[in-house]
């Protein structure tokens, strides 16, 4: 069973990627980062592997997408309150990111989004399980 999960996105500028996430308060992980790669801790066990997009293109054979003109994936990512979610929002916005969807209130669960500054969707979301409908 897998112990860890490395999202691996490519990105059009390494260095502006990082301190993007850094001030959201993520943290890089040195071990597995250097001029073509950063790791950004996420969780105890999640991980966003930003590789530029040369070292991604050896990866695979298909062309990279541009994420800011289509989506192929959404990220994601739960938070411990509301006030969590739209602080972590709101830092994104001021880091530069911009908001792609309204705030959604669902009584037991917000979630609330944004692109990163490559194009990439975050999902930030809280739940309250105990408050979440019986169907």
């Amino acid at each position: 069973m897998a112990k860890n999960v490395f999202i691996n996105l490519p990105v059009k500028e390494l260095e502006r990627s990082e301190k993007f996430f850094t001030q959201l308060g993520f943290t890089v992980n040195p071990q597995f980062s250097d001029d073509k790669a950063k790791c950004i801790v996420i969780g105890d066990n999640i991980f966003v592997m930003l590789l530029t997009e040369e070292f991604f293109q050896g990866f695979t054979k298909k062309p990279i997408s541009n994420a800011k003109k289509s989506t192929q994936v959404l990220i994601a990512i739960d938070a411990d309150s509301k006030e969590e979610v739209i602080e972590l929002v709101k830092r994104a916005q001021q880091a530069g990111g911009t908001m792609y969807a309204e705030p959604r209130d669902y009584g037991w669960m917000y979630q609330n989004s944004f692109a990163d500054l490559d194009g990439y969707q975050w999902e930030i979301i809280y739940m309250d399980q105990s408050k979440m409908p019986i169907e």
